[in-house]
């Protein structure tokens, strides 16, 4: 069920071609149509947000009140409830380790340099509806927004029958402060610029579908985003101690997710490689999201044979998964060669859902390739940093030359004059 190739190969550019382009099947069109709802937004604000939420979920944006909250938490599973607040234990933990030192000084030239280091006033998370009910989503953003003292935090949903009872009660676990049925564009046109009922908010956050996605990219700059997600990824890195049919679990629990998702094994290994196929012949005959899983191999999935551990590097850092599983007897050496990856996972006990749902790290990664220059959300995203100077007569003066030179030699004749006055009148 995965295509075989060599890294190294023209097959194997080929098929890496095709993967790195899945996220691009039909952007124009889906730009085009953001675009258009979004002008009508820009022109007629509220009234084109309650218009397009109307024809596209049959539902007015509205607040979803406190009461609903906890009725909830109420109607929720008591097993589930208490894994959802474990978990919510375990990201609160790990989210506390990220938070950087405010207030740091350092003594250049004899005066004193450090960084302010303030969360955002208001965060506005969204978290999809569709086929499925995502409450640990809701953990994953809403808790390092409020780990990161975060004044107030907001959260869109899709409304009507995507409004699942466990994203309620999560939202409540979390500290949500105040939660809006509204999904789609309007819900991040809304968050971004501050429309209707939904006050505007520094920061956006969150995964969607390919419009949610559109609308983040194209509204970047009313507000800060944490990335743009697309399809979602993972690599499994395997050496010969590995299981083939833990591989194989692991590769499906990512091809489930949608036709455009991209399942990934790299090994040294191609009879590996084979037992791996047929161990997701027979684990996928079971999967109730069957369809999609197999149009996700037959499309993406591939197996990169690497001739060495030099080699198979090489792939991991070019692909910069979302999700890089490293079943390895010796998986920590590999983590000096890893450049990029969203979240690493080491060794056959640590797999992926593992930071889907429990471990503390957030489940929203960047994808596409884009570990290379994006985080995954945590804490940090919803901080600021601000720099700071102190400098006192005695340290300013002997350098007040040098920045008047400075100045001088891009021309901006007040910035020296700046640095010169106080000289001349200290």
């Amino acid at each position: 069920m995965l295509t075989i190739v060599k890294a190294g190969t023209e097959d194997f550019e080929e098929r890496f071609a095709a993967t790195e382009s899945r996220a691009a099947i039909d952007a124009e069109r889906v730009r085009n149509e953001v675009r258009v709802m979004l002008d009508n937004i820009f022109t007629r604000r509220t009234a084109a947000v309650n218009i397009i939420a109307l024809e596209r979920d049959n539902a007015p944006p509205r607040e979803i009140p406190r009461a609903e909250l906890d009725a909830a938490v109420s109607a929720c599973d008591p097993v589930l409830l208490g894994d959802l607040r474990r978990a919510a234990r375990n990201i609160e933990d790990y989210q506390k380790h990220l938070l950087p030192e405010s207030g740091r000084w350092w003594t250049p030239d004899g005066g004193s340099a450090g960084v302010l280091i303030r969360p955002v006033e208001r965060a506005g998370l969204y978290v999809p509806g569709g086929t499925s009910a995502y409450p640990s989503t809701v953990l994953m953003t809403a808790i390092p927004a409020r780990v990161a003292g975060v004044r107030e935090i907001l959260l869109c949903t899709p409304p009507g029958e995507h409004l699942k009872p466990e994203v309620l009660a999560a939202a409540s676990i979390a500290g949500v402060d105040r939660v809006f049925a509204i999904g789609g564009v309007p819900a991040i046109a809304s968050m971004a610029l501050g429309l209707g009922i939904v006050p505007r908010c520094d920061v956006v956050a969150g995964p969607g579908n390919a419009y949610v996605t559109e609308a983040k990219r194209q509204l970047y700059g009313f507000c800060g985003i944490e990335s743009t997600a697309g399809p979602s990824d993972i690599l499994v890195l395997c050496d010969g101690s590995a299981n083939p049919a833990w591989a194989a679990a692991d590769l499906l629990g990512q091809a489930e997710h949608g036709a455009r998702s991209r399942a990934v094994l790299v090994t040294a290994d191609e009879s590996f490689a084979r037992g791996v196929c047929s161990e997701l012949e027979a684990q996928i005959q079971s999967l109730p999201r069957r369809g999609e899983a197999e149009a996700s191999l037959r499309d993406y999935g591939t197996a990169v044979v690497v001739s060495c551990r030099e080699e198979a590097l090489t792939v991991v850092n070019r692909i910069a998964p979302e999700h890089l599983e490293i079943m390895a007897d010796d998986a920590e050496s590999w983590l000096d060669g890893i450049r990029n990856a969203g979240a690493v996972f080491l060794g056959p006990y640590s797999p992926e859902p593992l930071g889907d749902y429990w471990a503390g790290p957030s489940h929203v990664l960047p994808t596409e390739g884009h570990a290379r220059f994006f985080s995954p959300v945590s804490a940090e995203t919803f901080l600021r940093r601000a720099s700071l100077l102190s400098y006192g007569k005695d340290a300013f003066l002997p350098i007040a030359d040098g920045i008047a030179r400075l100045a001088r030699s891009e021309g901006l004749e007040a910035h020296a004059k700046s640095a010169e006055i106080r000289g001349d009148m200290g």
